[in-house]
C-alpha cells in the first residue's frame, strides 16, 4: 500500500468549530468575563499607559499549532490586552464623543452575530431588510422627520457603519446626478462645501468620490458666531464659483461639530443650496440624537429642505459601534449611483421592484443584520428612557459648567449646547497668548497622566481649548465631581509652580 498524503488524514480529535453545548459553556464564561470587566472598569487607568510595540514582546511570533483553552486565552486578555486598552466605556472617559453601550444593544449584537446573515438583498434574509426599514422609520418618527425621509412616505433610510460611509454614498449620488447633466468629462468642475469645523472625514470622502482637492471649500467660521457656517458667506463663495465656470455640487452642514458642537443654521443654508441646485447633507452624528427630546428638536428646523441626513446612535443612543442611520429624500438617486446587478444575485422579487435591496444603498455588498441592535434598544428602553438618558448627560455637563463658572481661573470658550463643555484656564494679564496655550496644554497632560480621567483638546478660531464630553454609559454625578476636583487641583498646582 502506498503512503497516505498527510493533507487528507483525520485530525487526532474530531474538530467541531461550533458545538452547541461547548458554545453554551464558553459563552457563559465569556459573559462572566465581560460583566466583571464592566463591573471593575473604574480600577483601570482610562488612558492606556503602555508604550508602542509592547504587545509584540508578550505574544509569540506564530500562532499555536494545537488548540489552547479559553481559560488560557482569557488570562492573556486580562494580562496583555486590557492594559493596552484606552477604556472608552470607563465612567471617567470624557474625551472625544463617547461610544455608548447597553445591555439591550449587546443582546442585539449577540443575535446579529448568531444569525450571521449576509443581507445584501431582500431574498438573502427578508427579515433583515424589512426590520431595518421598520427601525429606520421608527427613528425618523422619534426625530419628527417629514414623510419625505421615510419608507412610509416617499424616502427611506439605511444603516451604514459610519458617518464617513453615509457622506460618501450621498456624495456619489449627487455626483452622478450632476454628471448626467454636465458630462463626465467635466468632473473637474464639481465643487463641494463645508465649514472649517466640518469633520475631517468629509474631505476624505470627497477625494474618494473623485472631487478635486482644489474644489473642496472649507468656509471659515468665527468665535463671534460660535463657529457656525454663515449662509451669507456660503452664498458668496458659491456665486464666485459659478462666475468662475465651476459647478456647485454638495454642502455638508453639521448638527453638533466635533470641536465645539456648533449647529449650522439648516433653514438658512437650505435657502442657498436650493437656489443653486446643491445637494444638502446634514451630518447630525452627535447632536442629532438629542433631537428625540422636544426641547432640542428645533435644531432640525429646515431639515425638510435637505436631501439627506445622517445620525450615529452609537454616539448617544446606547447602540454599540458601528451604527449610523442615513435617510435620503430620493432613494432612487442612491440606488442608481450604487446599484449592482450580477446574474448570480438576480431574483424575481428584486426584478419586480417590489422590495428593497440594501446592497444598492451602500459601498459594499455584504451587510450584517445590524437593525437587531437598534430594535432591541428601542423596544427594551422605549423613547422615554432614551430621552431621560440624554437629559441626564446634559444635566451632568451643566453641573460641570457651573463648577467652571464659579472658579475665576477658568472660562467657558463657547456656549454649551449639549453635553460637551469647552473651557480653558483664563489668559494671564500681560502674557503672550502662546503662554495661555502652554498652560492649558500642561494642564491637559497633567490631568491625563494620572489615569483618573481622559479629556482631549481642540483648536477653533485659533483658540486652544479643553473638551470635557459627558456621555459614557456608566458615568454618574460622582465621576463628574471627581473629575472637576482633579482638574481644579491640577490647575492650582500648575499655576502655583508657574508663579513660584
Amino acid at each position: 500500500m502506498g503512503s497516505v498524503d498527510p493533507e487528507f488524514t483525520s485530525p487526532i480529535c474530531e474538530f467541531k468549530p461550533l458545538d452547541p453545548e461547548e458554545f453554551r459553556k464558553q459563552a457563559h464564561q465569556m459573559v462572566d468575563f465581560i460583566a466583571d470587566y464592566y463591573k471593575n472598569i473604574e480600577e483601570y487607568p482610562v488612558l492606556s499607559q503602555v508604550q508602542p510595540g509592547y504587545l509584540r514582546t508578550h505574544q509569540p511570533e506564530a500562532p499555536p499549532y494545537h488548540p489552547e483553552s479559553l481559560e488560557t486565552i482569557l488570562e492573556d486578555v486580562r494580562e496583555d490586552i486590557i492594559p493596552g486598552m484606552t477604556h472608552w466605556l470607563s465612567p471617567k472617559f470624557f474625551a472625544f464623543f463617547p461610544a455608548t453601550v447597553s445591555s439591550a444593544a449587546f443582546l442585539g449584537e449577540m443575535l446579529c452575530t448568531s444569525f450571521n446573515a449576509v443581507g445584501f438583498n431582500w431574498l438573502a434574509s427578508p427579515a433583515a431588510t424589512e426590520l431595518e426599514m421598520v427601525v429606520m422609520d421608527w427613528m425618523a418618527n422619534m426625530l419628527n422627520l417629514p414623510k419625505t425621509f421615510m419608507f412610509s412616505g416617499t424616502g427611506g433610510g439605511v444603516l451604514q457603519g459610519t458617518t464617513s460611509e453615509a457622506i460618501l454614498c450621498t456624495l456619489i449620488a449627487a455626483r452622478e446626478r450632476a454628471l448626467e447633466i454636465i458630462g463626465i468629462h467635466n468632473i473637474g468642475k464639481l465643487v463641494v462645501y463645508g465649514s472649517d469645523q466640518t469633520h475631517s472625514t468629509y474631505a476624505k470622502a470627497c477625494k474618494l468620490a473623485g472631487i478635486f482637492p482644489c474644489n473642496i471649500r472649507a468656509i471659515p467660521t468665527t468665535k463671534d458666531t460660535n463657529f457656525t457656517l454663515s449662509p451669507v458667506l456660503l452664498r458668496k463663495v458659491i456665486e464666485a464659483d459659478v462666475a468662475a465656470g465651476l459647478v456647485p455640487l454638495y454642502l455638508c452642514a453639521t448638527l453638533g461639530t466635533t470641536s465645539t458642537t456648533a449647529v449650522d443654521p439648516l433653514a438658512q443654508l437650505a435657502s442657498v443650496t436650493n437656489d443653486h441646485g446643491v445637494w444638502l447633507h446634514v451630518d447630525a452624528a452627535y447632536g442629532g440624537s438629542a433631537c428625540i427630546c422636544p426641547e432640542f428638536r428645533h435644531y432640525l428646523d429646515g431639515i425638510e429642505r435637505a436631501d439627506s441626513l445622517s445620525l450615529s446612535p452609537h454616539k448617544w443612543l446606547l447602540s454599540y459601534l458601528d451604527c449610523c442611520c442615513l435617510w435620503v429624500k430620493n432613494p432612487a438617486l442612491l440606488v442608481k449611483a450604487l446599484s449592482t446587478n450580477p446574474e448570480y444575485l438576480r431574483n424575481k422579487q428584486s426584478e419586480s421592484d417590489s422590495v428593497v435591496d440594501f446592497k444598492d444603498w451602500q459601498v459594499g455588498t455584504g451587510r450584517r443584520f445590524k437593525a437587531l441592535r437598534l430594535w432591541l434598544v428601542l423596544r427594551s428602553y422605549g423613547v422615554a428612557n432614551l430621552q431621560s438618558h440624554i437629559r441626564s448627560d446634559i444635566r451632568m455637563a451643566t453641573m460641570f459648567e457651573r463648577f467652571l463658572k464659579a472658579n475665576p481661573r477658568f472660562e467657558i470658550v463657547v456656549p454649551r449646547l449639549f453635553s460637551l463643555v469647552c473651557f480653558r484656564l483664563k489668559p494671564v494679564n500681560g502674557c503672550d497668548p502662546s503662554y495661555t496655550d502652554l498652560l492649558n496644554r500642561k494642564l491637559l497632560d497633567r490631568v491625563n497622566s494620572t489615569g483618573q480621567i481622559y479629556m482631549t483638546h481642540t483648536i477653533a478660531g485659533g483658540v486652544y481649548m479643553l473638551r470635557f464630553a459627558v456621555g459614557a454609559t456608566l458615568t454618574e454625578d460622582r465621576h463628574v465631581i471627581a473629575a472637576w476636583k482633579l482638574i481644579k487641583e491640577s490647575a492650582d498646582a500648575l499655576l502655583k509652580g508657574n508663579y513660584a
